[in-house]
């Protein structure tokens, strides 16, 4: 087992894990979808790069829909 933070929460994986892999079994939308990988944000090209491992921390951002400012 190893263990992430996601958001903030301690989470535990099985083992090393693709982050793309990871990000398809949450089930996000990857057309609105930003992610910060041990502080650093990362392009959408870098997600099937990256594994996943011991003591990293994840930020996974989308965006959420609001009224009009005036």
């Amino acid at each position: 087992m190893i263990n992430v933070t996601v958001n903030g929460k301690l989470r535990q994986l099985a083992d090393a894990t693709e982050l793309m892999a990871f990000l398809l079994d949450m089930k996000v939308n990857f057309k609105f979808l930003a992610v910060g990988y041990n502080g650093e944000v990362l392009p959408k090209t870098e997600y099937g790069s990256v594994v996943l491992k011991e003591g990293d921390v994840l930020e996974v951002v989308r965006p959420i829909g609001g009224g009009s400012v005036r």
